[in-house]
């Protein structure tokens, strides 16, 4: 398996810009996910790691060699599409040489390859069923399976699982989790959702309109956000958003007053944040606990509540009218109109200036 580095990618149609300045490096072996919304670019940017499109300016390389002004079929690489793209008259077993026999391999070695890739996926009693005898997770095992026996430097997936059912989605992430596992493969995997992004990824490219927000491993994304629009995509519920209306000094760490006049004290250190305008409190909705004693650093009113069996998420309106989310136990007897209390863990709290960028305070250490 190879390294792929792409190095000031731009792309676009026509008067529209796709892509612009996009530079990464994924690693070998590595299950990288671009994050993010429609249009966002993260499908064109892997059609351009494939060569299905064309790049504007800058470089591809996977492995040691530039590849972006190569064909596709000579960058070594295999791409399963989000609609399987599998042949309805031919069997597993042919759909997956079909490749293999148009290039002259050995037909000893194909069929070695296909019984090798179908070992590998567990469809071995698939191999003599056509596509439309077969679930659509079967279905999306044969495509993977057809780029496993090609044994490319790297795999490209672009939103695999979104013509599946959610149950049966929930089990192909799994099992394509398991095949990277077995495999070590070198994987891209497109994708909208952010629950296949966090489970899957080794790290998430968080993309938005033509360029990369952040790059980083699940929870560093999740939890240290780079900018706001990064900590309001991923994430659920999404995580509040609280102005603020002042912002002090206790002992070097930032205390923000909230426009209700709510006081937290965060973990962050006020010299590091600019006098850019106003200022916004990002806080997640597990670090906003509900308290029966009726102690805590922010209160509202009830507006909704979701019972999710292992939690509660309780939906609140401050006294300015700003929204707030935060938890109770799963068997939580708060009720609509209800006045709530959190105790809020500053310590968890981001702050965000005028231009979406993120300060956070000192990283948790590591257990």
């Amino acid at each position: 398996m190879a390294e792929i580095k792409l190095i000031n990618v731009s792309k676009r149609f026509g008067a529209v810009q796709v892509l612009e300045g996009v530079s990464m490096t994924i690693a070998s072996e590595e299950f990288m996910v671009f994050l993010g919304p429609s249009g966002c670019g993260k499908s064109t940017l892997l059609r351009m790691i494939a060569g299905l499109e064309a790049t504007d300016s800058g470089e591809i390389w996977i492995g040691d060699r530039r590849v972006d002004q190569l064909p596709p079929n000579e960058r070594e690489v295999a791409m399963v599409f989000q609609n399987y793209a599998l042949y309805p008259h031919m069997t597993v077993r042919n759909n997956m040489s079909f490749g293999l026999e148009n290039i002259g391999t050995p037909r000893a070695e194909i069929k070695a390859r296909v019984d090798s890739a179908a070992k590998v996926l567990e469809i071995e009693q698939l191999l003599d069923r056509k596509p439309a005898q077969l679930s659509g997770g079967q279905r999306q095992r044969v495509a993977i399976g057809r780029s496993i026996v090609r044994d490319p430097k790297a795999f490209l997936l672009d939103e695999p699982l979104s013509n599946l059912d959610a149950g049966l989605r929930v089990r192909t992430r799994v099992e394509l989790a398991q095949l990277h596992q077995r495999m070590k493969a070198t994987m891209v995997f497109v994708t909208h959702d952010q629950i296949e992004a966090m489970t899957l990824a080794s790290r998430i490219v968080v993309m938005n309109n033509r360029r990369i927000e952040q790059i980083g491993t699940p929870m560093e994304i999740y939890s240290r956000p780079a900018t706001r629009f990064v900590a309001s995509f991923v994430g659920s519920p999404a995580m509040n958003f609280l102005p603020v209306a002042q912002l002090g000094d206790n002992g070097g760490r930032a205390v923000a007053t909230l426009a209700d006049g709510s006081v937290i004290q965060t973990g962050i250190a006020p010299a590091s944040i600019p006098d850019n305008g106003q200022l916004v409190l990002g806080i997640r909705a597990e670090a906003v606990q509900f308290n029966r004693s009726g102690s805590g650093a922010v209160k509202g009113v009830a507006d909704v509540i979701e019972r999710l069996g292992e939690r509660t998420l309780i939906h609140a309106r401050l006294s300015d009218g700003t929204a707030l989310v935060g938890e109770d136990e799963g068997l939580s007897d708060v009720a609509i109109a209800a006045p709530v209390t959190f105790a809020v863990d500053g310590s968890a709290a981001i702050l965000f200036d005028a231009d979406g960028r993120a300060y956070h305070g000192a990283a948790p250490a590591k257990r």
